[in-house]
């Protein structure tokens, strides 16, 4: 009996299978290692410490620069009802991120480049911190990252508000009798 041509294809077919698998049964496939994940950078300390942040606060809010000495006066008249910022209980600060009515810690967080930021864990300059724009210790100036935040809410102005009992800042005394 002599094989027909198509049967010697057939033949050769699977003898060159057979040998290609148990080529990949003596030598498995090479595993290509996962690409190496990026470092991340070390979160850095900023250089205002949570305790220079707490305190009772007047607050005010502006778009354009022109309006900020205005509004830091407004943010000074309301010290009548504070903005209270307190401790929170793993170091950092007790603040509003936008859009919540949620207490929540922020932490400050330094970056690279010099700046100072408020926001919740994770690198500086994220989309829900903001950043310290100015800090004497009496004024605190804070502008959201997000833009579309940072749009609805403008630039906030924080200013420190005497110790309570105090006179506040151009109110006269109470007349003594």
């Amino acid at each position: 009996m002599s094989a027909s041509p198509r049967h010697l294809w057939v033949v050769v077919g699977v003898a060159v299978c057979g040998l290609a698998l148990s080529d990949c049964a003596t030598n498995p496939p090479a595993v290509e290692a996962p690409p190496p994940t990026p470092a991340v950078a070390p979160e850095l300390p900023a250089s205002i410490r949570p305790e220079e942040v707490v305190g009772r606060w007047g607050y005010g809010a502006y778009h354009r620069e022109a309006d900020r000495a205005r509004t830091e006066a407004a943010a000074r008249r309301q010290c009548l009802q504070p903005v209270v910022i307190n401790r929170g209980p793993n170091g950092g600060v007790m603040m509003y991120l936008a859009d919540s009515a949620q207490l929540q810690e922020l932490h400050l967080k330094g970056s690279p480049d010099g700046r100072n930021y408020i926001g919740p864990p994770g690198p500086a300059g994220g989309m829900k911190d903001r950043e310290i724009v100015s800090f004497d210790g009496r004024t605190m100036v804070l502008r959201w990252i997000d833009p579309e935040v940072a749009g609805r809410y403008g630039t906030g102005v924080y200013v420190r508000c005497p110790a309570e009992g105090m006179a506040h800042a151009g109110k006269p005394p109470p007349p003594s009798r």
